[in-house]
């Protein structure tokens, strides 16, 4: 008796990435070569540039890129590559470190977190509201920043009032913590002046939240997530390719 064999659905990313990395294997590119440019490689497989930046952090998790911000992106030597099952060893996950990537989590977070900060307007608490304000200014200057950052996000779904929604931010945090590719734009492409511009971000949506503004909340969470999303050359807003 016939079985069926199990079906996975690669996301645009990974068959992206798989193409680059045929195209390296079969000598189209060698060792030391530059590739075409995100633009470059977006227009000759019709698809968007962050999908095609995402395939391109992807493939230098597993070393057979190495992106050099500002200058572009380099083949590496075949000794350097990795398979996916190695890569995720590397990661010491149990899962691909590619498994979700960047743009899932940024729309992920875009569908929860900007109603999150509208509840958060109606039920937050005075001494919840104080933890947020502590939570938002401390950031510019801090040597943890990301800390402050997450800290005021959760506080921010917490003092939602509901625990569902509390709890599915927390869990995109650990997937993000866990995102091999989401870690290393951050890498490349969070610095100090970035944190600057998200703290700017922050201020509004932290007085829509003492003024008990739901509207103005959530608006302001969407903008500071569109934000990131921009910041990391992704683009949240796009469905194709989400």
């Amino acid at each position: 008796m016939s079985t069926f064999q199990a079906i996975s659905v690669a996301r645009l990313y990974r068959l992206i990435a798989n193409q680059i990395k045929d195209k390296i294997s079969s000598g189209s590119y060698g060792t030391g070569e530059r590739l075409p440019s995100e633009r470059e490689l977006a227009e000759m497989l019709t698809v968007s540039r962050p999908s095609v930046r995402e395939a391109l952090i992807a493939l230098e998790i597993e070393g057979w890129v190495d992106v050099r911000v500002g200058s572009g992106v380099y083949v590496t030597a075949p000794e350097s590559r990795l398979t996916i099952g190695e890569a995720a060893s590397a990661a010491q996950g149990t899962a691909p470190p590619m498994d979700i990537g960047a743009a899932d989590l940024i729309q992920a977070r875009l569908l929860v977190e900007p109603y999150c900060a509208e509840l958060a307007a109606r039920n937050a608490t005075a001494e919840q509201l104080k933890d947020m304000e502590a939570a938002a200014l401390i950031l510019p200057g801090s040597e943890q920043p990301s800390k402050h950052n997450d800290r005021l996000h959760l506080l921010i779904a917490e003092a939602s009032g509901n625990a569902a929604l509390a709890s599915t931010v927390q869990n995109l945090w650990t997937l993000s913590e866990n995102s091999a590719i989401f870690n290393k734009l951050n890498q490349h492409f969070v610095y100090d002046e970035v944190w600057e511009v998200a703290h700017k971000e922050h201020l509004p949506l932290l007085r829509a939240l003492q003024k008990r503004q739901p509207a103005a909340a959530k608006r302001a969470m969407r903008d500071h997530l569109l934000g990131i999303s921009s910041r990391l050359g992704l683009d949240a807003s796009e469905d194709k390719d989400m």
